[in-house]
């Protein structure tokens, strides 16, 4: 199993890591193999970090998702979004299977603005919400798929995948959750 620590297990934008986990010890000897013969190790640093963040993972993975929760909702219902990607909400395809298998529903949210004009004027009138193409640390952050993380893939490969000119990434921190709705009422 291979995770990201850089995110949401780092969660305060300051660490970049990952963890190979296994239960095959065949596969674990090859891990411990490669870790001695080439160095991929985390340094003394990088693992106060991760360990310090640890510490507040439950707490800030609450706020995370009540947060999102709270956003996605408000989202659901604004006239000026066409739709709103959270499987927290019952309107969500996958929200049962979600429902079964985590016990929060995560800070990510995707909304759609129905145009590339719509999405890139939003994203610029953010204020609390920092337009970057990260996610899952404490501050709110914004990402224009099309223009950042996505651009390089075909647009007809990317649509098929609705990942559209107005596809908008919200990455819900832990700020005043009524902070962050003003901010996004404001932009939209």
């Amino acid at each position: 199993m291979v995770h990201s620590a850089t995110k949401y297990l780092g969660g305060h934008s300051d660490l970049v890591s990952g963890i190979v986990a296994t239960n095959d010890a065949d596969i674990a000897e090859q891990i411990k193999f490669l870790q001695n013969a080439v160095g991929a190790v985390p340094g003394p640093f990088e693992c106060w970090l991760l360990l310090r963040s640890s510490k507040t993972l439950a707490v800030r993975m609450d706020r995370h998702a009540s947060n999102a929760a709270k956003i996605a909702a408000y989202c659901e219902e604004h006239p000026a979004i066409k739709q709103t990607h959270y499987p927290g909400l019952a309107s969500h395809p996958q929200h049962l299977i979600a429902a079964k298998q985590m016990s929060g529903f995560g800070g990510m949210i995707s909304i759609e603005l129905g145009s590339l004009e719509r999405a890139v004027a939003v994203t610029k009138k953010l204020r609390l919400f920092t337009l970057a193409e990260s996610l899952g640390g404490v501050e709110s952050l914004v990402c224009h798929p099309v223009s950042m993380t996505h651009g390089s893939i075909p647009i007809e490969q990317r649509e098929r995948l609705g990942v559209t000119g107005g596809l908008v990434r919200l990455s819900c921190g832990i700020e005043d959750v009524e902070d962050l709705l003003e901010d996004l009422e404001g932009a939209l």
